[in-house]
């Protein structure tokens, strides 16, 4: 499921966004596996970010800094890539930021995502497009066993309003512009997806509590939590990352417009814990460390709790989760506390931690193949 040995190998891909934290681990991911990897972007931060530690420009085909609100660069880059797929990550991605710039936060989300629509519209450009929003991108009523694609979008705050709002473009231009039954006419399949709270080496964005956690380790401090009660679906940065390249896989394959629409890629119901159970995780990992609550009332608004459903996912594409809590966290710590030892190739530390990560799911793939195989043998057996 999750190796793409030969899938991508040749075929020209545009990430945007890619000098971010997902965006730098996807393209790596597609690099190791012999794509033609693309980047556009603003210029990675001059202070920590994986794109940097990790040499990610080092292996791509082309790095194109630019702001995704420019549509005539993004048409230029578009028009020269020639991408065959093209993952959309490029975002304002924080919660507590959107509140400080709500207009720059709908500028991005909502109209970078129309941008990019639009370019691959106007150019007429055959290609296979995943959207990425996020779990937040949900009306959150504070349901139990998780949000599926058919439930309503929303969001409270912008940030999580702008992800909804983008969805609902993707929609809009599927049924208006790319409608799935009239493939053959224009070549484009669009989906969009959406995943958990990703934690991962290289991940250095303000107010994300792995930043945090890994700065106060290492300085010897304890860590702020401010919402220590607040449950999240945790996943390695890897899982929604292998459900991405998986579905345009599928979307790219043949039939593959019946894939196109909405899909969660989020992790089991045991990976959820609150943000307290991944703070002790992280210290007990590290070795050493302390925290402390220094919740807010005053804050702005979070969600106290939000789980995604990936039957959808599961059923259709026969994708499932690798790495469970404890793994996410341990393979997370591994990088930092590579990072924090001074190991200076932190980017053949990254492709280990992909090829570990296609190992397991392989071996995990079989098992439950073995699994499912062995219940239908005894369900045969007679009396």
């Amino acid at each position: 499921m999750n190796t793409f040995e030969d899938f991508y190998r040749g075929k020209s891909v545009l990430i945007t966004g890619h000098t971010g934290f997902k965006g730098s681990w996807l393209a790596l991911w597609l690099n190791s596996r012999g794509a033609k990897v693309y980047g556009y972007a603003l210029p990675a931060p001059k202070s920590q970010n994986n794109f940097r530690l990790s040499k990610v420009a080092g292996c791509m085909a082309g790095h194109i800094e630019a702001d995704i609100r420019d549509f005539g660069r993004l048409k230029d880059c578009v028009k020269k890539t020639k991408p065959d797929f093209i993952f959309h990550l490029a975002a304002q991605s924080l919660v507590r930021e959107s509140y400080h710039a709500p207009r720059e936060t709908f500028e991005v989300n909502v109209g970078g995502t129309v941008n990019l629509l639009e370019v691959v519209r106007v150019l007429k450009r055959p290609c296979t497009v995943v959207v990425v929003t996020s779990d937040k991108c949900y009306e959150n009523t504070g349901k139990a066993g998780g949000y599926r694609e058919t439930d309503p979008m929303g969001g409270h705050d912008p940030y999580s309003a702008s992800k909804g709002a983008a969805e609902i473009v993707v929609s809009s231009y599927r049924r208006s512009f790319f409608d799935p039954d009239d493939y053959a006419i224009h070549g484009v399949v669009l989906s969009s997806a959406r995943s958990g709270n990703v934690i991962g080496g290289g991940d250095w964005a303000a107010d994300r509590i792995i930043p945090d956690c890994v700065a106060a380790l290492a300085g010897h401090e304890p860590i702020m939590v401010r919402n220590p009660g607040a449950v999240r679906p945790w996943q390695h940065v890897l899982e929604p990352l292998s459900g991405y390249l998986l579905l345009a896989a599928k979307m790219a394959g043949k039939n593959g417009n019946k894939y196109c629409g909405a899909w969660n890629f989020g992790p089991s119901a045991r990976a959820m814990h609150p943000v307290r159970d991944l703070v002790e995780k992280m210290i007990a990992s590290w070795g050493r460390g302390s925290w402390r609550d220094v919740s807010d009332k005053n804050a702005p608004h979070e969600a106290a709790c939000l789980t995604l459903s990936s039957r959808k996912a599961q059923r259709e594409l026969g994708w499932r989760n690798t790495w469970d809590f404890n793994r996410a966290v341990a393979e997370t710590v591994a990088w930092y506390k590579a990072w924090h030892g001074e190991v200076n190739d932190l980017n053949k530390l990254c492709l280990a931690q992909i090829a570990q990560y296609c190992i397991d799911s392989q071996l995990k793939e079989k098992n439950v193949s073995h699994g499912a195989h062995r219940v239908h043998r005894e369900w045969r057996k007679p009396g």
